[in-house]
């Protein structure tokens, strides 16, 4: 998404935890001839890491943000009955209380600019259950909740806010084995395979750019036809 942003001429604010992904991802940007800088963060639903965050990303912005992707995100393997305090708290504190405050944190100046766009990240299994994952699911119908209440809020103000809902994606770095194991989630979709994170990335460029001006509050699947449509599959 990053890179895609770039290309479209944004300046981009890449952030995460991790220093070396994330210079590698500004050097990607760069040698692309895209404007690119990295800000360390580690949301842990602190309104205070998503503040610092905010800050840091309008400095280096110069002073304007206009775009916002509630993109970060964890899934650590539990199920209900393993689950504890700590998990519970760190998969929300993540997935939906560290995009709130930065939201609160950035959508003022948005507001104060004259416009901008919010694009959060849902995921298919908020409305496909799967076995093993009812915390992660129930925070990103949280954050799928959140869309339609921010764009009810902040539409009138000249914010728009949308979400994606991707299905399953696989990287290209995956093993051989790994992306078997996604294409066969998919089969008897109208896609028959797993997708790839450019198809992510080009719908979120799309949410933010003035060709979906009218678009407001929506969570738009991109999961080739996984939860809209009836899969058949054949042994």
């Amino acid at each position: 998404m990053a890179v895609a942003f770039a290309r479209e001429g944004a300046h981009v604010v890449v952030s995460g935890r991790d220093e070396t992904k994330g210079a590698a991802a500004v050097a990607e940007i760069r040698a692309d001839g895209g404007k690119a800088d990295f800000a360390r963060a580690d949301l842990d639903g602190s309104s205070a890491a998503s503040r610092t965050l905010a800050a840091q990303a309008t400095d280096l912005l110069g002073g304007r943000v206009d775009i916002l992707v509630n993109n970060a995100g964890i899934y650590p393997a539990s199920s209900t009955t393993t689950a504890d305090d700590e998990v519970f708290d760190r998969v929300f504190g993540v997935n939906v209380k560290a995009p709130f405050f930065l939201t609160q944190a950035l959508v003022r100046g948005m507001i104060a600019a004259g416009g901008g766009a919010v694009v959060n990240l849902g995921s298919w299994i908020t409305r496909l259950g799967v076995p093993s994952g009812s915390i992660y699911s129930s925070s990103k119908g949280a954050m799928e909740t959140l869309t339609r209440a921010w764009a009810s809020e902040f539409g009138p103000r000249g914010i728009r806010v949308n979400a994606i809902s991707p299905g399953v994606i696989a990287s290209a770095d995956w093993d051989p084995a790994t992306r078997d194991a996604a294409d066969v989630m998919m089969r008897g979709t109208p896609a028959g395979r797993s997708g790839q994170p450019e198809a992510i990335a080009a719908a979120a460029v799309y949410l933010a750019s003035d060709e979906a001006e009218f678009v407001h509050g929506i969570v738009l699947d991109v999961d080739g036809g996984r939860t809209g449509v009836a899969v058949v599959a054949t042994a």
